[in-house]
């Protein structure tokens, strides 16, 4: 199973950036996709951005990812 997540692009070096989810940063390679800026939120797969994303709509799929991390707690 493949998982993508959507991260926010805090800092932007040519092709590659780093990328932040839940005060988690991590090293991601940008060059998939144009136009990237700062503040872009991107879905992350393998270490590759693959696909731009809307403030909105990174936050639903964010608040997802966070109600199925808590619930899996409650189990």
């Amino acid at each position: 199973m493949c998982l993508a997540i959507p991260m926010r692009v805090i800092e932007k070096t040519d092709n590659t950036g780093i990328v932040e989810t839940n005060n988690v940063q991590y090293k991601a390679n940008l060059q998939l996709l144009d136009n990237v800026k700062v503040g872009d939120y991107v879905i992350i797969h393998a270490g590759f951005a693959i696909q731009k994303l809307d403030e909105k709509e990174a936050g639903k799929t964010l608040k997802l990812f966070n109600e199925l991390r808590d619930a899996e707690g409650k189990l």
